[in-house]
């Protein structure tokens, strides 16, 4: 896939998956779902639901290392700041990363996949939903199809 084809997608992804509305019942919803499709397919993953630095929901399970807790930090740092999925920002900022040199710290932020805006109909972005401990595309295509499978069962 190009990187426009790539860039496309994930803006795409972010258009589409944006929810009516997100409480704390939400949260433990969507991250019950993600939750069980990571145990029922044996990934050793943490799972983040966050508004701003109030957990919704976590979850940690086996195979986890302690890193998780740091990549879960600094991918939901980088969603929070600029209201975009880890992923999309990688691809936007493939050529100049602004990690290091001054812009931002690479000890508070990270551009690996597998951070999501939580982003609700008329209020924005809201918090962020964070899958840590497999690749940064896996890790990002498991809340991509976390937040779809549960939107679906919604009715949104």
């Amino acid at each position: 896939m190009s990187d426009s084809a790539r860039l496309a997608e994930l803006q795409q992804q972010e258009e589409e998956l944006v929810f009516a509305s997100f409480d704390h019942h939400d949260a433990w919803r969507l991250g019950s779902l993600i939750a069980n499709h990571a145990i029922a397919s044996g990934f050793g993953v943490a799972i983040d639901i966050r508004r701003h630095n109030l957990v919704l929901f976590r979850c940690v399970l086996p195979g986890s290392t302690a890193d998780q807790e740091e990549w879960i930090r600094r991918k939901s740092a980088a969603v929070l700041r600029f209201e975009h999925s880890t992923a999309l920002l990688g691809e936007r900022f493939s050529e100049r990363n602004p990690l290091g040199g001054g812009w931002l710290a690479p000890e508070d932020y990270t551009l690996d996949g597998g951070s999501f805006p939580l982003r609700v109909r008329g209020a924005g972005v809201i918090g962020a939903i964070t899958v840590s401990g497999l690749s940064s595309d896996e890790d990002h295509q498991m809340v991509v199809d976390g937040i779809r499978n549960y939107l679906k069962t919604v009715g949104v």
